[in-house]
């Protein structure tokens, strides 16, 4: 299948992506409202709820513009190159989840739905969340050990 047949065969049936899919693909994060879908012999990821889907949008989004420092660069482009997705994604919700719970030290969030709605319980919203603390694991975050 030709890449732009699949990308339009992707925006018809997965009309939910999630928006942590790459976190989700990588398995360092699951979601009780995350579901997988499979296309033309490749992965992708579906949220099953629209308010779900919106909240995370919205937080990795801010995840992405807080680690633009960390991550050497000046602005946020259309898109982040698929390295430091991962280390937004994958980084940033190890990061969220130590700061809301510092005794679990995991290498995988078993449920991002949830530990977004008890982050907003504890800090109030979105904004509020500990950007500051969450950007230090953006930083440190390894996709594959380096070779030595």
């Amino acid at each position: 299948m030709e890449e732009n047949e699949f990308k339009s065969t992707y925006a018809d049936y997965n009309s939910n992506p999630c928006a942590f899919y790459k976190a989700v693909l990588r398995r360092c994060a699951n979601c009780s409202r995350a579901q997988k879908v499979f296309i033309a012999e490749r992965e992708a990821v579906a949220c099953k709820s629209p308010g779900a889907q919106q909240q995370c949008k919205e937080v990795v989004q801010v995840m992405r513009e807080k680690a633009l420092f960390a991550l050497k660069l000046t602005h946020l482009e259309n898109a982040l190159p698929h390295g430091k997705e991962i280390k937004v994604e994958c980084g940033g919700l190890l990061g969220l989840q130590s700061a809301i719970h510092p005794e679990r030290q995991s290498e995988t969030v078993t449920d991002i739905h949830g530990l977004l709605d008890e982050a907003v319980q504890r800090h109030g919203s979105l904004e509020q969340l500990p950007y500051s603390e969450v950007v230090k694991f953006v930083v440190h975050y390894q996709s594959r050990p380096k070779r030595s």
